[in-house]
Protein backbone atom coordinates (compact mmCIF):
# COMPACT_ATOMS: atom_id res chain seq x y z
CA UNK A 1 0.00 0.00 0.00
CA UNK A 2 1.23 3.42 -0.92
CA UNK A 3 1.17 6.51 1.20
CA UNK A 4 -2.22 8.29 0.87
CA UNK A 5 -0.43 11.60 0.28
CA UNK A 6 1.48 10.03 -2.61
CA UNK A 7 -1.76 8.70 -4.11
CA UNK A 8 -3.32 12.19 -3.91
CA UNK A 9 -0.30 13.79 -5.54
CA UNK A 10 -0.31 11.20 -8.30
CA UNK A 11 -4.03 11.76 -8.87
CA UNK A 12 -3.49 15.51 -9.24
CA UNK A 13 -0.62 14.91 -11.64
CA UNK A 14 -2.67 12.44 -13.70
CA UNK A 15 -5.51 14.97 -13.93
CA UNK A 16 -3.12 17.63 -15.22
CA UNK A 17 -1.43 15.32 -17.72
CA UNK A 18 -4.70 13.88 -19.07
CA UNK A 19 -6.34 17.28 -19.48
CA UNK A 20 -3.30 18.66 -21.33
CA UNK A 21 -3.07 15.54 -23.52
CA UNK A 22 -6.75 15.74 -24.44
CA UNK A 23 -6.20 19.31 -25.64
CA UNK A 24 -3.00 18.72 -27.59
CA UNK A 25 -2.64 15.04 -28.57
CA UNK A 26 -6.12 13.59 -29.09
CA UNK A 27 -7.46 14.57 -32.49
CA UNK A 28 -10.59 12.41 -32.51
CA UNK A 29 -13.48 14.32 -34.15
CA UNK A 30 -15.96 12.65 -31.78
CA UNK A 31 -14.30 14.35 -28.81
CA UNK A 32 -16.36 17.35 -27.70
CA UNK A 33 -15.58 20.05 -25.19
CA UNK A 34 -14.24 17.78 -22.43
CA UNK A 35 -13.20 19.09 -19.02
CA UNK A 36 -11.33 16.82 -16.63
CA UNK A 37 -12.80 17.55 -13.20
CA UNK A 38 -11.07 15.05 -10.93
CA UNK A 39 -8.86 11.98 -10.79
CA UNK A 40 -8.63 9.36 -8.08
CA UNK A 41 -6.01 6.68 -7.66
CA UNK A 42 -6.49 3.50 -5.66
CA UNK A 43 -4.30 3.01 -2.61
CA UNK A 44 -2.13 0.45 -4.40
CA UNK A 45 -1.56 2.92 -7.31
CA UNK A 46 -2.76 0.33 -9.85
CA UNK A 47 -5.94 1.98 -11.10
CA UNK A 48 -6.89 5.58 -11.74
CA UNK A 49 -10.38 6.90 -12.30
CA UNK A 50 -10.60 10.13 -14.28
CA UNK A 51 -13.83 12.12 -13.97
CA UNK A 52 -14.84 14.39 -16.82
CA UNK A 53 -17.71 16.55 -18.03
CA UNK A 54 -18.75 17.33 -21.57
CA UNK A 55 -20.41 20.52 -22.69
CA UNK A 56 -23.22 19.56 -25.02
CA UNK A 57 -26.19 17.28 -25.48
CA UNK A 58 -26.50 13.55 -24.90
CA UNK A 59 -25.07 12.55 -28.30
CA UNK A 60 -21.96 14.66 -27.74
CA UNK A 61 -21.53 13.11 -24.30
CA UNK A 62 -21.83 9.59 -25.73
CA UNK A 63 -19.44 10.38 -28.60
CA UNK A 64 -16.90 11.88 -26.21
CA UNK A 65 -17.11 8.78 -23.99
CA UNK A 66 -16.34 6.58 -27.02
CA UNK A 67 -13.45 8.85 -28.04
CA UNK A 68 -11.94 8.76 -24.55
CA UNK A 69 -12.31 4.98 -24.38
CA UNK A 70 -10.45 4.61 -27.69
CA UNK A 71 -7.71 7.03 -26.57
CA UNK A 72 -7.10 5.34 -23.20
CA UNK A 73 -3.89 3.63 -24.35
CA UNK A 74 -2.36 6.84 -25.71
CA UNK A 75 -3.29 8.72 -22.56
CA UNK A 76 -1.89 5.98 -20.32
CA UNK A 77 1.45 5.98 -22.15
CA UNK A 78 1.57 9.79 -21.90
CA UNK A 79 0.94 9.57 -18.16
CA UNK A 80 3.73 6.98 -17.85
CA UNK A 81 6.24 9.10 -19.76
CA UNK A 82 5.50 12.27 -17.82
CA UNK A 83 5.29 10.79 -14.32
CA UNK A 84 8.22 8.36 -14.57
CA UNK A 85 6.69 5.83 -12.18
CA UNK A 86 7.47 2.13 -12.42
CA UNK A 87 3.90 0.93 -12.87
CA UNK A 88 1.51 3.21 -14.72
CA UNK A 89 -2.05 2.90 -13.41
CA UNK A 90 -4.77 1.79 -15.78
CA UNK A 91 -7.11 4.65 -16.67
CA UNK A 92 -10.86 4.54 -16.46
CA UNK A 93 -12.97 7.48 -17.62
CA UNK A 94 -16.21 8.21 -15.79
CA UNK A 95 -18.67 10.95 -16.68
CA UNK A 96 -18.96 13.29 -13.71
CA UNK A 97 -22.52 13.83 -12.45
CA UNK A 98 -21.67 16.70 -10.10
CA UNK A 99 -22.66 19.43 -12.61
CA UNK A 100 -26.01 17.72 -13.21
CA UNK A 101 -26.61 17.47 -9.47
CA UNK A 102 -25.66 21.12 -9.02
CA UNK A 103 -28.06 22.12 -11.78
CA UNK A 104 -30.88 20.15 -10.13
CA UNK A 105 -30.13 21.81 -6.78
CA UNK A 106 -30.18 25.26 -8.40
CA UNK A 107 -33.57 24.48 -9.95
CA UNK A 108 -34.92 23.30 -6.57
CA UNK A 109 -33.64 26.47 -4.89
CA UNK A 110 -35.26 28.60 -7.59
CA UNK A 111 -38.59 26.82 -7.03
CA UNK A 112 -38.26 27.47 -3.28
CA UNK A 113 -37.51 31.17 -3.89
CA UNK A 114 -40.56 31.41 -6.16
CA UNK A 115 -42.79 29.75 -3.52
CA UNK A 116 -41.42 32.11 -0.83
CA UNK A 117 -42.14 35.14 -3.03
CA UNK A 118 -45.73 33.98 -3.61
CA UNK A 119 -46.19 33.41 0.11
CA UNK A 120 -44.87 36.92 0.84
CA UNK A 121 -47.32 38.39 -1.69
CA UNK A 122 -50.19 36.49 -0.03
CA UNK A 123 -49.15 37.81 3.39
CA UNK A 124 -49.07 41.47 2.34
CA UNK A 125 -52.77 42.19 2.95
CA UNK A 126 -53.35 39.57 5.63
CA UNK A 127 -54.65 40.43 9.08
CA UNK A 128 -54.75 38.48 12.31
CA UNK A 129 -57.84 36.35 12.83
CA UNK A 130 -58.10 37.36 16.48
CA UNK A 131 -56.39 40.05 18.48
CA UNK A 132 -53.00 41.25 17.29
CA UNK A 133 -51.48 40.14 20.60
CA UNK A 134 -53.43 37.16 21.98
CA UNK A 135 -51.24 36.67 25.06
CA UNK A 136 -52.44 37.81 28.46
CA UNK A 137 -50.42 40.49 30.16
CA UNK A 138 -50.11 41.04 33.94
CA UNK A 139 -52.16 43.90 35.37
CA UNK A 140 -50.50 47.32 35.25
CA UNK A 141 -49.10 48.90 38.43
CA UNK A 142 -51.72 51.65 38.20
CA UNK A 143 -54.54 49.12 38.60
CA UNK A 144 -52.96 47.70 41.77
CA UNK A 145 -52.56 51.15 43.38
CA UNK A 146 -56.26 51.95 42.99
CA UNK A 147 -57.52 48.99 45.00
CA UNK A 148 -55.25 48.71 48.06
CA UNK A 149 -57.80 46.60 49.88
CA UNK A 150 -56.80 43.14 50.94
CA UNK A 151 -58.85 40.42 49.38
CA UNK A 152 -60.62 38.22 51.91
CA UNK A 153 -60.71 34.49 51.91
CA UNK A 154 -64.10 33.25 50.63
CA UNK A 155 -64.09 30.48 53.25
CA UNK A 156 -63.60 33.06 56.02
CA UNK A 157 -67.00 33.73 57.61
CA UNK A 158 -65.70 36.28 60.09
CA UNK A 159 -65.73 33.96 63.12
CA UNK A 160 -62.62 33.24 65.09
CA UNK A 161 -61.40 29.73 64.67
CA UNK A 162 -58.92 28.33 67.15
CA UNK A 163 -55.70 27.10 65.73
CA UNK A 164 -55.62 23.34 65.49
CA UNK A 165 -53.42 21.76 68.15
CA UNK A 166 -52.11 18.34 68.69
CA UNK A 167 -53.32 16.71 71.77
CA UNK A 168 -51.13 14.20 73.48
CA UNK A 169 -53.23 11.21 74.33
Amino acid sequence: MADPARARKLAVRIRQIVSAAIETQIKDPRLGMVTVTDARVTSDLREATVFYTVYGDETQIADSAKALASATGVLRSTVGKQTGIKFVPSLEFVADIVPDTARELEEALERARHADAELARAREGAQYAGEADPYRRPADDEDEDEGDTVASDPADDGAEHPAPTRSAQ
